[in-house]
């Protein structure tokens, strides 16, 4: 019986380390007709991002890009000193030039088992709204993380630009996506969510550090996976790579991480994991 394509995802590739890199190098499709979603953190500079995902569009069928929060950094080292949305969008015509999907592109159907269903990239940032309970505003939460020393790097490497915040740069981002899934091709087929962070606040729960969930989603996107009849949702971005449900929908984690983290799990790391086709509703691969 021949294979079956499968649609799989991998997250948090962070190719600067030479151990992920060496492990990137090694992920091929099972078929000719595999494709592969990375929902972000491929990398920060970016001659690392166009070395992943033109490798890794050389292989898969059709490879869909996330943009995660450390590709939006920039680094004084970089070539690319652009900035914010400047820099979001040197990064899609990059894509673009690699026949790599984007958020801003037509989202793509897959037609494989599993399917139809509308693979949705998406470009949502965060609004600090995922803040610990005992915080009512973004100012408190903030002086809180500071307090306590638990600040993500993109307060400082992250720029907004053109906006005023991070925030009002997801409002923006907020209402553009909801406007192009209105318009989505087929509104009848289900969706499979690609995004860098989570779109429900209970999976960073889990999270050691409590304090970091500010920078990990926005409240807005909570019903999305209902209101848009998700089959599943792809993200990455928390390092802790698990299946969760919420309504019936399966929310899956799949990053890479660090070598320091995926080396410390009991199994070492088996790359891309399948999305669809599915066994029994649970997870495969």
């Amino acid at each position: 019986m021949p294979v079956q394509p499968k649609l799989l995802a991998i997250s948090d590739l962070h190719v600067a380390y030479a151990d992920n890199r060496q492990l990137v190098e090694g992920y091929r499709p099972e078929t000719d007709d595999d494709w592969l979603l990375v929902a972000g953190d491929v990398g920060e500079m970016v001659k690392d991002v166009e070395w992943a995902l033109r490798l890794l569009a050389s292989r898969f069928r059709k490879v869909v890009w996330a943009p995660g929060n450390h590709e939006l950094w920039t680094p004084k080292e970089d070539s690319v000193q652009l900035r914010g949305e400047a820099r979001y969008k040197h990064l899609v015509e990059l894509c673009r030039g690699l026949g790599v999907v984007t958020p801003e592109d037509p989202y793509p159907i897959w037609e494989g088992e599993g399917g139809p269903v509308t693979v949705v990239p998406l470009f949502l940032l965060y609004d600090y709204t995922f803040r610990m309970p005992q915080f009512t505003t973004k100012e408190a939460s903030l002086a809180n993380a500071y307090d306590v020393g638990v600040v993500c790097t993109d307060e400082f490497m992250l720029h907004p630009d053109p906006y005023p915040t991070r925030d009002a740069w997801c409002a923006a981002r907020l209402e553009l996506t909801l406007r192009r899934l209105a318009e989505r091709e087929r509104p009848e087929l289900p969706t499979v969510f690609v995004n860098h962070f989570p779109l429900v606040r209970a999976v960073t729960d889990i999270l050691r550090h409590p304090e970091f969930a500010q920078w990990c989603g926005t409240v807005h996107t909570a019903d999305w996976h209902v209101r848009f009849d998700s089959a599943a949702v792809v993200y990455g971005h928390l390092h802790i790579p698990r299946v969760s449900w919420f309504d019936g929908v399966r929310f899956e984690e799949v990053s890479l991480g660090y070598p320091r983290e995926w080396r410390a799990r009991a199994a070492p790391p088996r790359g891309p994991r399948q999305i669809l086709p599915t066994v029994d509703g649970a997870r495969v691969g």
